[in-house]
C-alpha cells in the first residue's frame, strides 16, 4: 500500500491509484468526466490545471500492447471525444499527451492543456514538468479549484449528452 496526497489535501492509502479511481474507491474532485465500458476519465487528482484530464483503463494493464482490439477502439474514441470537448467547451487550443509504462499506476494517458502562463517554463515538452510542479505548489487556491470544478462539470455535461 502507498500513501498518496491528492491536490485537495486528502491522503489516500491504495495499492494502485488508477484502480482506486476507476473502481470508485477514490472519487476525483468534481467527479468523472467520461466513463466508457473500458475507460474512466477524470481531472488529474494531483495537479490543479483546468482541463488536465487523465484517461485510465479500467483493467489493470501497463502498455498499449496489452489492450484488446475492442479496448483500442474504445480508447481512441474516448481520447478523441475528450479532446474535442476540451477545444469546444473549454477553448483549449493545444494539448500534450503523455503515457509511460514505468509508472506505479496502471495504463493511463495524461491530456495536459497548454496555457499562456506555461511559456514562463519553456516552449515545448520541456515546460510540462515545471508547469505541473508550479500548479501543484501555487495553484491550489479556492478560485482556481472552483474554476476547475466548473470546467469538469461542463466537460462531463458535453461528453455525456
Amino acid at each position: 500500500m502507498r500513501k498518496i496526497t491528492l491536490s485537495n489535501g486528502e491522503t489516500v492509502e491504495v495499492e494502485c491509484l488508477s484502480c482506486a479511481l476507476t473502481s470508485g474507491m477514490v472519487n476525483p474532485d468534481g467527479g468523472v468526466v467520461l466513463e466508457t465500458e473500458h475507460f474512466h476519465a477524470h481531472q488529474d487528482v494531483a495537479n490543479q490545471i483546468k482541463g488536465l484530464i487523465i484517461l485510465a483503463s479500467k483493467r489493470h494493464i501497463y502498455g498499449f500492447d496489452e489492450l484488446t482490439a475492442v479496448e483500442q477502439l474504445d480508447y481512441v474514441k474516448a481520447l478523441t471525444r475528450i479532446r474535442k470537448a476540451q477545444r469546444e467547451v473549454l477553448g483549449i487550443e493545444h494539448v500534450y499527451y503523455f503515457y509511460n509504462e514505468d509508472t506505479t499506476h496502471h495504463f493511463h494517458t495524461w491530456m495536459v492543456p497548454r496555457y499562456e502562463w506555461m511559456y514562463e517554463f519553456g516552449r515545448s515538452v520541456e515546460s510540462v514538468r515545471p508547469s505541473l510542479l508550479y500548479a501543484r505548489e501555487k495553484m491550489n487556491y479556492k478560485e482556481n479549484i472552483q474554476e476547475i470544478k466548473t470546467a469538469i462539470q461542463s466537460l462531463a455535461k458535453d461528453l455525456n449528452k
